[in-house]
């Protein structure tokens, strides 16, 4: 951690500023944080000592060396509009919001003191609020800042602390951000909602969603989202994900087209370019930047069998960035997939494993 961070102000304790402050106070604890959120979450927040000063309102406490604005994007801009002109100089204001270039619009028609740097970060969890709030949260996740801000000593600053919360941190032009986000994030939301209320027959006596197996739950795990968390983000990046939505229909006629015409073995290449594009995708990072390095541990289902893999490597100083457990078989076994920083604590980690009696590949 950077010794020039004392403090943080953050505005809005949800489930990104709850986990902001949780993780600052779990892996930074000398760093003074001050919050302001409604007073029940304040409260609550206060009583177990994740934060160290209520603030009554979002510009009272101006003084931090950092402040991040974890509201919903409209009333981040809101209170951004507000708190620029109070910056101090050297004062860092940043924010978490999925919408990056109006952020940058409006910050060239203010005057400031200080220093604005956008910030997003790439992870999440299907229910929001302080109360899902998750020091780890951040952990291999990518955290995208703007690279408008890159060359600013202030950045670097930033960019150490996200590090310390256990994030990658990417640098990225905003309007490029709202352009690549509209589809990545953006549209994917959308589809996950429209493939739900597809499914849904409502003249049927028969509920279909009761013969929907894992490939439907997977794509639509996401519709089970807020609203709240979407509503500015749609209107404020709404031409990104218009265009977005054209592409997708695009794409879906041109398969209708070629189905109607019963041209299945052009149907068969898109099926091919796209298993192709999508495993171009790294499989061992939160965001798909920056990867990690896996091995698959095969386990036989018996008490302990997790204890006694992760102690062997606890016992020789080898750290699990991640871990997902990906199939298991009750009575038999399954199979973990373990992530590690660099190339030569996987393999180190692969001999160790194989040496207690596992399976690797």
């Amino acid at each position: 951690m950077h010794p020039i961070i004392n403090s943080i102000s953050i505005i809005g304790l949800g489930l990104i500023g709850g986990s902001i402050a949780r993780a600052v106070r779990k892996f930074n604890p000398e760093i003074s944080i001050s919050a302001f959120d409604r007073h029940e979450v304040l409260n609550l927040a206060y009583s177990s000592k994740v934060i160290d000063h209520k603030l009554k309102s979002a510009q009272e406490d101006v003084n931090s060396d950092i402040i991040f604005l974890c509201l919903p994007t409209e009333s981040s801009l809101k209170i951004f509009e507000q708190i620029v002109p109070l910056l101090k100089d050297g004062q860092i204001l940043t924010d978490v919001c999925g919408v990056k270039g109006i952020f940058e619009e409006k910050w060239k028609s203010l005057s400031s003191s200080g220093v604005y740097i956008g910030g997003h970060p790439m992870t999440g969890k299907e229910k929001g609020g302080y109360e899902n709030s998750d020091p780890l949260l951040f952990e291999n996740s990518v955290y995208i800042l703007s690279s408008q801000a890159k060359d600013f000593p202030q950045t670097r600053i930033l960019a150490d602390l996200i590090t310390s919360l256990g994030a990658r941190v990417r640098f990225l032009d905003p309007f490029i951000h709202d352009k690549i986000i509209a589809r990545v994030s953006h549209l994917p939301q959308l589809l996950a909602v429209s493939l739900v209320n597809t499914v849904v027959d409502e003249k049927s006596e028969i509920n279909y969603l009761d013969f929907t197996a894992g490939g439907f739950r997977d794509m639509t795990r996401i519709a089970s989202g807020d609203f709240n968390i979407w509503r500015s983000v749609l209107k404020l990046n709404k031409e990104e994900v218009l265009s977005s939505i054209d592409k997708l229909i695009s794409c879906l006629n041109s398969i209708r087209e070629l189905l109607q015409k019963d041209e299945i073995k052009k149907i068969e290449e898109e099926f091919d370019n796209a298993r192709m594009r999508r495993d171009e995708i790294p499989k061992n990072t939160k965001g798909f930047l920056n990867p990690l390095f896996d091995i698959f541990v095969y386990v036989k289902d018996e008490p302990g069998v997790l204890s006694k893999l992760t102690t062997v490597l606890f016992t020789n100083s080898i750290n699990i960035k991640d871990i997902e457990l990906l199939k298991i078989r009750e009575g038999e076994g399954g199979t973990f997939r373990l992530s590690f920083e660099s190339e030569e604590d996987a393999s180190k980690a692969k001999l160790l494993i194989e040496r207690s009696g596992f399976t690797t590949k």
